[in-house]
């Protein structure tokens, strides 16, 4: 006698939940991005701060084999931090309660973002997965996200003038949240079939950058994982 069973993805251990929009404001959107400009300010300083103290877990995990508890944790309170204001904001619209000022969970927001702490990490791994073993995935996310794009002119002198950053590199994510936004401004719903991938193309990318960081070894799965909940093991 055999049994059989659905094979299911392991966990990860970044982990994005969220709520399905609920009477989500048909035109709010159109002015999240003054509303959300206290918390850019905010966390232009708090990236400053992640970059460097990555650097310093770097060195201990390097010597040590361990991330500093500490470090992780505001790293960890960085990225939630970040998420909720892209949630709120246009990474996804998703909701229109305004995103706490605070590196802690919180419960009752409408998405929460965590990651698990490793007990050990690989010496050797910390010298090539943020560089050359996520290459691959920052092609993808670069997909995802867009970024900024590279313009040269040429003067009349001859002179090859090379501009960065315009136009800028609309990503497939940006383009699905602007017609999310467009069809909320017609119709007062959010479709949760552009709501289910536009989520699971953050969580895709929250990932990578969970393992940019070092808050990991395992290697982030090639795998989309729509709508608000992942699939559990």
């Amino acid at each position: 006698m055999t049994a059989t069973s659905e094979r299911q993805p392991a966990a990860y251990p970044l982990r994005m939940d969220a709520d399905p929009p609920v009477d989500v404001s048909r035109g709010l959107w159109l002015v999240k991005w003054i509303l959300v400009v206290p918390h850019v300010v905010v966390l232009i300083g708090l990236w400053i701060a992640f970059g460097v103290l990555t650097v310093v877990a770097f060195f201990a995990i390097l010597f040590t084999e361990r991330y500093p508890r500490a470090i992780f944790t505001f790293n960890v309170g960085v990225l939630r931090w970040s998420w909720r204001v892209a949630y709120y904001s246009y990474g996804a619209l998703g909701t229109d309660r305004y995103p706490p000022f605070t590196l802690a969970d919180v419960p009752d927001y409408p998405t929460r973002l965590d990651v698990e702490p490793p007990q050990r990490l690989s010496r050797g791994l910390v010298l090539v997965k943020w560089w050359l073993l996520a290459i691959p995935h920052y092609v993808v996310v670069a997909f995802f996200l867009g970024g900024t794009s590279t313009t040269e002119y040429t003067t009349d002198e001859g002179v090859v003038v090379t501009v960065q950053g315009w136009p800028p590199a609309v990503g497939l994510v940006g383009v699905l949240v602007l017609f999310a936004a467009v069809v909320l401004l017609f119709r007062g719903a959010y479709p949760r079939s552009l709501y289910d991938l536009v989520l699971g193309l953050q969580r895709w990318a929250l990932r990578v950058s969970a393992y940019a960081a070092l808050m990991t070894d395992e290697y982030p799965p090639f795998r989309l994982d729509t709508g608000g909940r992942p699939a559990r093991p």
